[in-house]
């Protein structure tokens, strides 16, 4: 058994919440990836900002030793936004089960939601966590 299933997890308050905002560069366009396609807000720049959202609305709850580490996306993208557009991420917290924390996540441009769902995130020591991600898998 290792020594983070046995260990007590801090309780995250639940409505735990942040929010970021940024100016949409090039490079998070779908463009970056392909000139051909529009210059438009990229579906994985959306789910980063909803990730660090995440990530920054349980931080100050934590003891210094441990951070959060993405786990899974339930994530629509809805609508599309240009580059050089304000686009902003909320996260908050809806559920915790001793590690895993589960959370509404939204994003907006404007006066208009662009993307909405779920982010998953696991609490984790960061030594033992990188100690498992580099050792060789079976």
């Amino acid at each position: 058994m290792s020594s983070e299933s046995r260990r007590e997890f801090p309780k995250i308050p639940i409505g735990a919440e942040f929010r970021v905002e940024k100016t949409i560069p090039p490079e998070w366009t779908i463009s970056a990836y392909d000139p051909r396609l529009p210059s438009v807000f990229s579906t994985p720049a959306m789910i980063s900002m909803m990730e660090v959202a995440a990530a920054k609305a349980v931080q100050p709850h934590l003891p210094a030793e441990m951070i959060t580490v993405g786990t899974r996306i339930e994530v629509d993208h809805l609508k599309a936004a240009p580059v050089g557009a304000l686009v902003w991420a909320t996260a908050r917290l809806v559920s915790q089960g001793g590690r895993l924390l589960i959370f509404e996540v939204e994003a907006g441009a404007a006066d208009k939601i662009i993307g909405r769902g779920r982010v998953f995130r696991a609490i984790v020591e960061p030594k033992s966590f990188s100690a498992k991600a580099s050792a060789p898998s079976d």
